[in-house]
């Protein structure tokens, strides 16, 4: 049986955005599923677009993401040698031919096929020239491209593994270009080229490539080579069902890499985005997804991504990891946000850490929630402070605070509880009277872990300065 040989073929003109890095993953899952090979290309002949930042952007998206490659990457603009040969083959056997229609003439002929809201159909102009016409043009000078010869009749069919039967009436498509007069290959040209070279065996990419495939088809048939298994995957459109742009979420993979989004929980959401194992489980590690993972399995309905739902999925990873795999996640993050670890006790701040890891879905999210802890002239939350006073006055119940923790010798948990609740309980106050308040006082709201092992973490030093901050705040404000 014929190993599999897939490929991830991107165009380095933008960073790698959600809808390629699932069409990589779906690749990467076929190959693996049924120990074949992924080939990785970079189709670079977009000269004037294409950039080594972003070509260093797709290679490390797929690294964050897991997804290793067999082969490559191999780059289109090494490969015009190759391409030239090929075109001339397809010359010499009279599927290709020279055209010299000037840009001026295709520009008229674009207009007029606009204003007739037609599709733009080459008319064939230069398809029936003689060799001594051809000859003379080139002997005068005229430039001139390669166009690809359609068949004039007839029907392009292929059965797409997602798509089905796929059908397109050869008139339509029009013989197209496939060198340009300045030697560079065209797009659907060199794909085939190379997809036939690296015997590519599946292509599998987004459905927005199928009205491509006819074209291809053709120049596989006039080169005399295989034609691949497609699969043409859905698109994702955003909760409205609009095409997906960045105000749906952040548009490129590592952009969700530095919103503290982790690579497996990415990894699981994207391979869900239009397939499914067949019931209703969503938390699949990658193993699983291989061992499952069926091509012919995927929809061809359009996916809708939803960020809340990866929200969620991304906490239900960080709070599934092993405690001690969490926290080093969260330290090596934390300079992309200020903090420096080193500066800091690694007990302590495996401690601090530990508490917030409940309470956050990303470890931006998490990192945000420690704020306090390394800074001490942070806001106070207006809402919760209106909050408070609606109650009783926000300086009177840190003055008692201040008051029962003032005999508190070692700042423990169990010692700042036990002397709180006792001070409440002696004066018949409410505990929160004064616990409110102190929450405020020390975070900036009144969100947190436990108050006591917020407290504990802080020291009493700290404590007692922030609470003696707060006392003199908010007497100003008459709270």
């Amino acid at each position: 049986m014929e190993k599999v040989r897939v490929r991830f073929a991107p165009s380095p003109t933008g960073y790698l955005h959600i809808g390629g890095a699932r069409t990589a993953l779906f690749n990467w899952l076929f190959a693996r599923h049924v120990g074949g090979v992924l080939v990785l290309r970079i189709e670079d002949t977009d000269v004037e677009r294409s950039t080594q930042e972003a070509t260093q952007q797709i290679l490390d998206s797929m690294k964050w993401l897991g997804l290793s490659w067999d082969e490559g990457p191999f780059y289109q603009s090494q490969r015009y040698d190759l391409y030239k040969r090929r075109a001339q083959e397809l010359l010499e056997s009279g599927a290709a031919y020279k055209c010299f229609c000037t840009k001026e003439r295709l520009e008229a002929m674009r207009e007029k096929a606009a204003r007739e809201k037609k599709d733009f159909i080459y008319d064939g102009t230069c398809r029936n020239l003689t060799p001594d016409e051809v000859k003379a043009k080139e002997s005068a000078g005229e430039s001139y491209v390669l166009r690809f010869r359609i068949p004039a009749a007839g029907e392009t069919v292929f059965r797409d593994a997602i798509a089905k039967d796929v059908r397109f009436e050869n008139a339509l498509l029009g013989d197209f270009v496939i060198m340009r007069a300045d030697g560079h290959p065209t797009y659907n040209f060199c794909c085939v080229v190379d997809d036939a070279d690296m015997k590519i065996t599946h292509v599998v990419r987004a459905a927005d490539h199928i009205s491509n495939t006819p074209r291809q088809i053709l120049i596989y048939q006039a080169l005399r080579e295989p034609i691949p298994q497609f699969a043409h995957v859905p698109l994702i459109l955003g909760p409205d069902k609009s095409k997906l742009s960045k105000r749906h979420g952040a548009a490129s993979v590592m952009e969700y890499a530095a919103d503290g989004f982790l690579p497996e929980a990415v990894f699981n959401y994207l391979a869900l985005l239009g397939w499914s194992p067949g019931n209703d489980e969503e938390i699949l590690p990658k193993e699983q997804l291989i061992s499952r993972f069926d091509l012919y399995g995927i929809n061809h309905v359009n996916a809708v991504f939803d960020i809340a739902k990866l929200r969620w999925m991304n906490g239900m990873y960080l709070r599934a990891m092993p405690k001690e795999e969490a926290i080093q996640r969260v330290i090596e993050y934390m300079p992309s946000k200020g903090i420096h670890p080193a500066q800091y006790d690694a007990v302590w701040l495996a401690g601090i850490i530990a508490l917030e890891i409940e309470r956050a879905e990303t470890l931006s999210e998490l990192v945000a929630h420690l704020h306090y802890y390394f800074r001490d002239d942070f806001p106070y939350d207006e809402e919760g402070a209106r909050k408070i006073a609606k109650k009783g006055s926000i300086a009177d119940g840190l003055q008692m605070a201040r008051e029962a923790l003032s005999g508190v010798a070692e700042f423990s948990i169990e010692a700042m509880e036990s002397a709180m609740r006792q001070y409440t309980e002696e004066r018949n106050i409410g505990f929160g009277k004064i616990a409110q308040p102190v929450r405020l006082a020390l975070t900036g709201g009144l969100a947190s872990p436990g108050l006591f092992e917020v407290m504990h973490l802080l020291g009493k030093e700290k404590c007692m300065a922030r609470i003696e901050r707060a006392i003199l705040f908010f007497k100003e404000k008459n709270l």
